[in-house]
């Protein structure tokens, strides 16, 4: 049972016996003394697609959903649908683009370090890797001196999403990105 504080973007929690998956975190640390951190949790209902908000005390114990995780590919896109193969046995799950709208920027061809979250035979979603190598397809010309500096520029990957990189990066160089923040890393 992880406690609130231990929770991250993607995990599974079962309030009511339906699954529900944690999308945002916001950690409020008040200043009184003797209050205790609170944990705004936005999480989305996986049977209804509903939304539910929960504030939790830092040391909360929470239920986690009884899943079943397994490791799969991205295989391809079949319409407004994900298609995803188990590394086992080769069978097929798919998933609704709208159900995974944040991670699919992050998903490449071929992307085989996935983890799938199942119940009753049925995906409920996935997880990504925390981090990802991207190549930089667009962005600003490189500016003489920009090391010495910590200001960025938009730069387009090969994925289709845009990020803020360091200004000393040009078009054509592999970069890491934070699959839970979306943000730069380093260079690869």
């Amino acid at each position: 049972m992880p406690k609130a504080s231990e929770l991250k973007r993607g995990s599974i929690i079962e309030f009511d016996g339906v699954p529900h998956a944690v999308k945002t975190i916001e950690c409020k640390s008040p200043s009184s003394r003797g209050a205790s951190t609170l944990y705004k949790i936005r999480y989305n209902n996986l049977q209804t697609g509903q939304k539910r908000d929960e504030s939790h005390k830092a040391d909360d114990m929470l239920k986690e959903a009884d899943c079943q995780r397994i490791k799969v590919q991205f295989s391809y896109i079949d319409g407004d649908n994900y298609v995803f193969m188990d590394n086992e046995d080769y069978s097929q799950h798919s998933l609704n683009k709208d159900d995974i709208a944040e991670q699919i920027g992050f998903i490449t061809d071929g992307m085989d370090d996935i983890t799938a979250l199942l119940m009753d035979g049925n995906i409920l979603g996935i997880e990504l890797p925390s981090t990802i190598s991207l190549q930089i397809v667009e962005t600003a010309p490189r500016l003489k001196g920009a090391s010495a500096t910590n200001r960025t520029k938009p730069a387009i990957l090969s994925s289709g999403i845009e990020i803020q990189v360091p200004e000393y990066l040009e078009s054509g160089e592999t970069i890491k990105v934070n699959t839970a923040t979306g943000k730069f890393m380093s260079r690869e």
